[in-house]
């Protein structure tokens, strides 16, 4: 998805900043423009979407009001067609590392020197700025066959891959790539997995190998330099194993950053940022939705993330403009 943005440097000027360009940062978006503000989304990442995007656009989702199942990226781009109506200014592949408020709004700085002026702060951003956590083994491998995200398919057909890792996304891409992939192993450290049980049996009843108790140590080419052709893996009994390779996915998960937010002074808990039931921080022009909040009986869903960031967004309208009433009726009614 392509985009104009503002260069390095730049200063936006907008009603609502939201940092967060996933499923809940995009849907607040669109209600922003329904409620005619001006509107600029943040993302560390360099494509729309977030975590949907980056970990698994080919899934399918089965928790969204209205459609008995989608895929991520499908998903993504209708939030992204909605959101249009919007008209947001996109600042994507860069980090949100400043906060500074004033009796008007709030000013952030982005780590390209980038500012942001708005009179309301809406943070959507998941779990934080994240980055995949290492194979061990996969060091000086990541030009050469060594991945952590799936984004397309496409380029796996005939493949043979190896996937480490025991959790949703390990399991998740087994099970896509089955049929498209000439060959699956998945490799997991233990015997007991972190994945929806349907998907683990569908895997294991499929034609891919998955071998526990075991680690992959090394990866192998055929000449020096060269790109994966094959892994060593070593089980906890000592066997030592080796399959092809020409691609290996190290699903290991991810290691959250909220570093820079913790000193912008609002209150956290348990790595999450605590709000009350219209979306406010403990900051006036500072709300959050989505998966990054914490209250009690917090569900952490897409589907309940939809409805957390309309709270917010019709909540901050009354904080940018005091005459203005919190419910705006209904979309179908026009605007």
């Amino acid at each position: 998805m392509v985009h104009d943005e503002p260069g390095v440097g730049s200063a936006v000027e907008v009603d609502l900043a939201i940092i967060g360009a996933g499923p809940t940062g995009l849907f607040a978006a669109y209600y922003a423009g329904f409620r005619a503000m001006s509107v600029a989304v943040v993302d560390a990442l360099p494509e729309l979407g977030g975590q949907v995007s980056a970990l698994y656009p080919e899934k399918a989702i089965l928790d969204v009001a209205g459609f008995p199942v989608i895929k991520g990226r499908e998903l993504v781009a209708a939030l992204v067609d909605q959101a249009a109506s919007a008209n947001p200014t996109y600042l994507l592949g860069r980090t949100a590392v400043g906060l500074a408020e004033d009796p008007d709004g709030v000013v952030l700085t982005l780590d390209d020197e980038t500012t942001v002026s708005a009179k309301v702060l809406l943070i959507t951003a998941g779990i934080g700025k994240f980055t995949a956590r290492p194979l061990p083994a996969g060091e000086g491998w990541t030009e050469r066959g060594l991945v952590f995200f799936v984004p397309s398919f496409d380029e796996y057909v005939g493949l043979d891959v190896v996937i480490v890792g025991g959790g949703d996304s390990a399991f998740d891409w087994a099970h896509q790539l089955d049929g498209i992939a000439k060959s699956i192993a998945l490799v997991h450290r233990r015997d007991a997995f972190r994945a929806h049980q349907a998907t683990v049996d569908a895997v294991l009843a499929s034609d891919a190998e998955v071998i526990t108790n075991a680690e992959v140590t090394e990866l192998r080419a055929d000449e020096d330099g060269g790109p994966v052709s094959s892994v060593v893996i070593t089980t906890k009994a000592g066997d030592v194993l080796e399959r092809p390779a020409q691609r290996v996915v190290a699903a290991l998960g991810f290691v959250a950053d909220l570093s820079a937010m913790k000193d912008w002074g609002i209150t956290l808990e348990k790595r999450h940022i605590a709000v009350d039931a219209a979306g406010r921080t403990n900051l006036r022009r500072v709300f959050a939705a989505g998966d990054i909040t914490e209250f009690d009986g917090k569900v952490r869903l897409i589907a309940v993330g939809f409805g957390e960031a309309a709270t917010a967004v019709n909540n901050a309208a009354v904080v940018i403009d005091p005459a203005a009433h919190v419910f705006p009726g209904h979309s179908s009614e026009g605007s």
